[in-house]
Parts: structure tokens; C-alpha cells; sequence
């Protein structure tokens, strides 16, 4: 073989090392070593049309779906998580809410039934003690007809009454004189004669005194038995003050 021809025949890669002679070298280049590539495209020599873009790789367009759908996924997880602590968070505003009106109705409700508690007892003592001043003047009153029909028609009980007084002094008064009105001076010496007789006392008519009642002085002291003051001890005992005269008519 001529130099010419030697020159013009190709030339072989040399096999790498440790492998076999007379064999011709291949070697596959795995897609993690190659870089950008692009077509060849024969119109790129005469100046037309620009080379296209570099070729993306094949596994970079799923890559970008995989964390697009990756994304949407944990914001839809958030979304709900964030719905269910509302819920949760407005729930409970809501119970805690509804406790606390449960509470200020509850008081609301005791404070009113408690006025009108106190308003009911307040109008019922009020009541209770309007009716227990009628009865009691109701009382009086037929008390005091009761004891001006006796005086009428009983005139002679001015003669007990008069003993009574007398006999309320202690033992040891003297100077003892017994006030009577003009029409009752007859009675009383004739029913109260041994009773003024063994005191010593002495019987004194007085204009001014009220028929039924009489009044007994002595050194240590007087007894009021007129009928003003009898009857207002009675009525005091009816729980009422109504006066003698506030009936006379």
C-alpha cells in the first residue's frame, strides 16, 4: 500500500487499554455526559436559519409538572388545615360564647326573680300589716260601744272601778282623796264606801272629771283610772291608738 493510500484510509481509535486487538473500539456515551446539543441542520452553513435552541433534556419537563402538582398538593393541605382550625377555633369561640351568655342570662334572671321577690314580701307585709290595723280598729271600736253601753246601762261599775284604784295604793299612802264626777259620786259612796272607809279616804267630787272614771291622790303618789287613760291602755293592747273621744259623737 502506497503512502497516499495509507494516508487516505481511516484511521481506527486505539482500543483502550487491556483490550483486544484487531477489534474495533466502541464506547456508549451515557445522557448524564452530554450537555446541550442541538440538531445539525446543513442551512446553518450558508448563514440561514439560525441553529435552534438547545434540546432540554427529557427528564426536566416532567421534573417542572412533578413539583407544580407538589405544590398545589401542599397548598390544598394547608388550605384544609387551615379551614379545620378555623372551624375548630370558631367551635370553640362559639361554646365558650354561648357559656358565658348562659351565665349573664342565669344572673339576669336570678337578680329579677330576686326583685320580685322582694317586692311580693315588701307589698305582702305591707298587707298583712294594713289588715292588722283594721281588725284592730274594727276591735276598738266595738270595744268602745261595748264599754259606753255598759256605762249606760250599768252606770253602778263606776263603784268597782273606783275600789280598784283605791286598792292599787301601797299600804302605807295616807291622805288619800278619790275624784269622781257629780253623777257618779252617789255609786261610789254606796258601792266603794267600805273600801274608802278602810283606807280613810275621802270622797271629792270634780266637775271636771269624765263620767266612768275616777282619780285617786295620795302622799306617795296619784292613780289615773279616768276612762281616757283605761281605754288607751286597752286599745294599745289591740295594737291601735285611737283615742276615747275620737269615736264620741
Amino acid at each position: 500500500m502506497s503512502s497516499s493510500d495509507a494516508r487516505r484510509a481511516p484511521r481506527q481509535v486505539p482500543p483502550p487499554a487491556g483490550g483486544q486487538k484487531n477489534a474495533a473500539y466502541t464506547r456508549f456515551i451515557p445522557r448524564e455526559e452530554l450537555g446541550s446539543f442541538a440538531a445539525w441542520n446543513p442551512a446553518a452553513l450558508s448563514g440561514g436559519m439560525p441553529p435552534p435552541s438547545p434540546l432540554r433534556r427529557a427528564t426536566d419537563a416532567p421534573a417542572a409538572g412533578g413539583d407544580a402538582a407538589s405544590a398545589a398538593d401542599v397548598l390544598a393541605a394547608q388550605l384544609r388545615a387551615a379551614r379545620q382550625s378555623g372551624y375548630h377555633d370558631g367551635y370553640r369561640d362559639g361554646l365558650v360564647g354561648l357559656d358565658a351568655f348562659k351565665q349573664s342570662y342565669a344572673s339576669q334572671v336570678t337578680a329579677q326573680l330576686g326583685a320580685l321577690t322582694t317586692a311580693y314580701h315588701a307589698e305582702l307585709d305591707a298587707l298583712r300589716e294594713q289588715l292588722a290595723n283594721a281588725v284592730a280598729a274594727t276591735a276598738a271600736s266595738v270595744a268602745r260601744q261595748t264599754v259606753r253601753s255598759e256605762l249606760s246601762t250599768r252606770p253602778e261599775l263606776i263603784a268597782a272601778v273606783a275600789a280598784e284604784a283605791i286598792d292599787t295604793l301601797l299600804a302605807s299612802a295616807r291622805h288619800i282623796t278619790l275624784r269622781v264626777h257629780p253623777d257618779d259620786e252617789p255609786l261610789v259612796a254606796q258601792g266603794a264606801g267600805e273600801a274608802l272607809a278602810a283606807r280613810g279616804a275621802r270622797l271629792v267630787v270634780d266637775a271636771g272629771m269624765a263620767r266612768g272614771g275616777c282619780r285617786v291622790d295620795a302622799d306617795i303618789g296619784a292613780v289615773d283610772a279616768t276612762l281616757a287613760t283605761r281605754w288607751a291602755r286597752a286599745a294599745a293592747a289591740l295594737g291601735c291608738e285611737q283615742p276615747w273621744e275620737a269615736d264620741a259623737r
